[in-house]
């Protein structure tokens, strides 16, 4: 990182603003390379988990470096505010650890939000990886200090080929990711994932995006989405079609949905009507409601990718130049995420 950006990064952060700064690459991950393993969200306790925690990195050849306060349980949450924002700036500021990976995702990222020295961050650009409940991480670095972080699998995740595939692609190597679509399917007449064209056409803009539920509850922070001009991807998992359409609708009254270049509406795993909150005689399905609040905005949309809460995972770098095709249902990112 030059002194240059350096400096234009430090000046955006100390004034206050919530614009973004011009992006910052972390170095691509190599064999050998070790990886600080934090939990900023739900706590995780269980030694038979840390063990698999373990496993996973020491799988791709990373050596794991646990945070101090890994295992700390506060409620819910995975320690107090002041012992998983420690955790997140010890790894950040160490030397040898050369990327951060969430070991799960749950509940209470945005606690910490405030208390994040983002100047710190951008003095240490390193690649940070989770998804989920890790999106309002990956808002606040991002539209506080320009980082380029990853949505992808946490530690726990089940890591398919397809999952193992891409997330080498991601932190692995430095030249741009390319085209991605799902994988192909070993039963085409009932298809394990399904995509489908909402609107045609193609788009091109930097690639935000996360979890629609944290992305919706950021809304009227400094941290939250900047989708103008950008191809902004969605996913959730257990939410009813009457939440979704709650959160989408959120979204299009705040002019996020109107001002992105394009949108991908990934898998909503287990999105479906159960008990009716309110109660009606009839309701819609989720694809109803993706049809009816994004099928109406005049931008090339389309649904399914396996973004987030599904075993076939996409590691998506947020803030690369990418071009989405509605008609082909594909997402293309044309510039690498990492440097040498």
């Amino acid at each position: 990182m030059t002194r240059r950006t350096l400096l234009t990064t430090g000046a955006l952060l100390f004034s206050g603003t919530t614009m973004a700064a011009p992006s910052l690459k972390p170095k691509a991950l190599r064999e050998g390379d070790t990886v600080g393993l934090i939990t900023p969200s739900t706590y995780v306790s269980d030694p038979d988990r840390l063990l698999l925690a373990e496993r996973t990195l020491r799988y791709f050849n990373l050596k794991p470096k646990f945070g101090r306060n890994v295992k700390k349980k506060e409620g819910y949450v995975g320690g107090s505010v002041e012992e998983r924002v420690s955790d997140l700036h010890d790894m950040f500021r160490d030397p040898d650890v050369k990327a951060i990976f969430c070991i799960r995702g749950g509940f209470g990222a945005a606690h910490i939000l405030e208390a994040i020295d983002y100047p710190l961050i951008a003095r240490n650009p390193k690649i940070l990886l989770g998804y989920s409940d890790i999106t309002a991480l990956h808002l606040a670095i991002h539209r506080k200090t320009g980082l380029i972080t990853f949505h992808g699998p946490v530690v726990l995740s089940r890591f398919s080929p397809y999952t193992q595939e891409h997330f080498r692609k991601a932190v692995f190597q430095t030249k741009p990711i390319g085209t991605v679509t799902n994988p192909p399917d070993s039963d085409p007449l009932r298809p394990s994932h399904t995509m489908r064209t909402v609107r045609p056409g193609k788009a091109r803009g930097p690639l935000v995006g996360g979890n629609l539920t944290l992305i919706s509850t950021t809304l009227g922070t400094p941290y939250e989405i900047d989708t103008k001009g950008k191809i902004l991807f969605i996913e959730d998992v257990d939410e009813q079609p009457y939440s979704v359409d709650r959160m989408l609708t959120h979204l299009k009254l705040a002019g996020k949905l109107d001002a992105a270049a394009g949108i991908v509406f990934g898998e909503c795993a287990d999105c479906r009507p159960r008990d009716y909150k309110p109660s009606f005689d009839s309701t819609f399905t989720t694809g109803e409601v993706v049809d009816r609040i994004l099928g109406r905005l005049n931008i090339p949309v389309f649904t399914g990718l396996t973004i987030g809460h599904t075993d076939d995972q996409l590691t998506l770098p947020l803030g690369v130049m990418t071009t989405l095709d509605a008609d082909e249902k594909r997402l293309t990112l044309e510039e690498s995420a990492t440097t040498d």
